[in-house]
């Protein structure tokens, strides 16, 4: 058995990209996967796979929330072992006193060698970033709320989909995956 955390972009933001979580429980659950748990309202889950791949998960979650909701959005599957690599790289460990000032973009594939060549280090100063394995990391130290960095235009810059999450969200759902 294979359990996954699927991270699901841009849904139940006001009143776009409506997802109910307990309906979309039950349409995965319809789809045969088990232990089926969401947390919070922002397109979290964690579910039991059985044999099947990562590759698969993202498809039949896509297909689902498309059947179910009329939502085509970008998902995002990781593994308990990719989750648990992702908080020990965590560039800014020394920053997570605040989980709300680190983020993580998962990302849905690795970001092209030119993509990150195109960004420069200090351009958000004091905003930092940094790439990880398929994903970037984000240290807001005044918050999210204002920062120039969380309203750049990070997808089209590198190329590829991705999802944010703060630190606590990313604990949480790792915490998740080990229960």
């Amino acid at each position: 058995m294979t359990k996954y955390a699927v991270f699901l972009r841009a849904v139940n933001l006001g009143s776009h990209n409506k997802v109910p979580m307990p309906k979309l429980r039950e349409a995965l659950t319809d789809l045969g996967y088990t232990d089926v748990e969401t947390y919070v309202q922002s397109g979290n889950i964690v579910l039991d796979a059985g044999s099947k791949s990562a590759a698969k998960v993202e498809t039949d979650v896509a297909a689902a929330l498309r059947r179910s909701f009329d939502v085509d959005t970008d998902v995002m599957v990781r593994t308990k072992a990719q989750l648990n690599a992702v908080v020990k790289q965590n560039p800014f460990a020394d920053k997570v006193g605040d989980p709300t000032s680190v983020h993580v973009n998962f990302l849905a594939a690795a970001v092209p060698a030119a993509a990150k060549k195109a960004f420069e280090p200090d351009q958000f100063d004091p905003e930092r970033f940094e790439f990880g394995n398929r994903c970037v990391y984000f240290y807001y130290p005044k918050g999210q709320g204002r920062s120039k960095m969380a309203t750049a235009p990070w997808a089209k810059r590198l190329g590829v989909p991705g999802t944010s999450r703060n630190w606590r969200t990313v604990l949480a759902t790792l915490d998740l995956l080990a229960g």
